[in-house]
């Protein structure tokens, strides 16, 4: 899809919306730690002061001959600080509905790419080939429900996007090319299991959010014996490769992927001869299939995973959360609505805020483009419990009309 020029402006727009973020949180940090105005200390031993750190969010292309014309579209997220430092690909499930699929954007997990950032890791989250802007074919084209050849030509498909990231990613001069993660949910999830077997130089592990395809959401697979041959041809594969250090989560109450498939996923792949540390998370929202969303649900779980592996780059440090940029509440709100003004300053591209005549709030974030995102708003704020009759626009994102 080519993009027009307004378009393209607008993507470079978003490239520069988040620089400087965590600029006021870390200096903060530093300026706490300085011995006060009656502590007596040698100018000689004083430290040179400390250049704040700044939290960097950009949209970008990552080169891909099979993704022709625009490459794969991607956001990389990490804290500006100096040195290399491991790299973290993430990657995006695959939504039953065609019109979805073309809106997919990777600013819809910059929640998840926080979290690593915050850890040490650069991260890029990256849109797979046909998916949204990214150029080429959609994986499922290769195999799959209601197309020819396998389920393991599709995960193949989309673990080839993933090298592609990950060589584009190590050229960049703030990644350690010798130390790298890849993390998927869903169809994306499935894509790990793919890449471990033939894993990258360079990838330490691999984590698989709810891994799986061919699933309908209301617990029936298209081809569930289709899927778990799979399973057990990437876990041969796997096992010849050296079984790369691997972790899959599944909630209870999942209902693309139950609980009973994705344990013949785990047998399946086990019995390929390759290994895993399998988790089964307690039930997770209305559908656990959107455990991934949810971080806090998984932040230990990973930590302890990372953490065995040895893959904390900061060890047990947590650098700061990022603060909103420093833009004024509209008149329109009240005292009342800073919580929520903050949260819309915080959340990705393109995002829209909406109110209601009795002043009730509806945010819409990480919408594939503007328009999206203020009928996606407009839409929560008419179906919210007691909403008026009249919802209008409060801010949408800065920069954007």
């Amino acid at each position: 899809m080519t993009l027009s020029p307004r378009s393209a402006v607008l993507l470079r727009m978003r490239t520069l919306l988040y620089f400087g973020a965590l600029s006021a949180v870390l200096a903060a940090c530093a300026a706490a730690q300085e011995p006060g105005p009656s502590a007596s200390v040698p100018a000689s031993a004083q430290a040179p002061a400390q250049v704040p750190a700044r939290l960097v969010q950009k949209e970008m292309w990552v080169p891909a001959p099979q993704a022709f014309p625009n490459g794969l579209d991607a956001v990389e997220v990490y804290v500006d600080r100096p040195g290399r430092h491991p790299l973290v690909v993430l990657t995006h499930g695959t939504s039953d509905k065609p019109e979805e699929r073309a809106r997919v954007t990777p600013w819809a997990q910059v929640n998840q790419a926080q979290w690593f950032a915050r850890r040490g890791y650069v991260a890029i989250i990256v849109a797979r080939r046909g998916y949204g802007r990214s150029g080429g074919q959609q994986d499922s084209s290769n195999g799959g429900c209601g197309s020819r050849g396998s389920f393991a030509q599709t995960g193949e498909a989309s673990a080839d996007d993933l090298r592609t990231v990950m060589t584009f990613g190590q050229s960049l001069p703030e990644v350690d090319p010798e130390t790298m993660l890849s993390v998927g949910v869903s169809t994306g999830g499935f894509a790990q299991v793919a890449l471990s077997a033939d894993p990258p130089k360079g990838l330490k592990a691999a984590i698989s959010f709810a891994g799986g395809r061919g699933g309908d959401g209301h617990e029936h697979n298209c081809d569930l014996g289709g899927v778990i041959d799979a399973f057990r041809y990437f876990g041969k594969d796997a096992h010849k490769h050296g079984d790369l250090p691997m972790l899959w989560i599944y909630a209870q109450n999942d209902h693309w992927f139950t609980p009973a498939m994705a344990q013949k996923f785990d047998e399946a792949y086990k019995k390929g001869g390759a290994a895993n540390q399998f988790v089964m998370a307690p039930p997770d929202g209305e559908d656990g299939h959107h455990l991934y969303g949810h971080v806090a649900a998984w932040s230990d779980t990973v930590t302890a995973f990372l953490k065995a592996q040895n893959l904390l780059p900061l060890g047990d440090t947590v650098l700061p959360a990022p603060e909103p940029p420093n833009l004024p509440m509209p008149a329109t709100l009240a005292d009342a609505d800073k919580d929520m003004w903050r949260r819309f300053l915080l959340a990705p591209p393109y995002k829209t805020l909406v109110t209601d005549e009795h002043g009730q709030l509806s945010l819409f974030a990480a919408g594939f483009d503007q328009s999206l995102a203020d009928d996606g708003a407009l839409d929560r704020c008419k179906k919210k419990p007691g909403a008026g009759q009249h919802c209008s626009i409060v801010a949408k994102t800065p920069g954007v009309k």
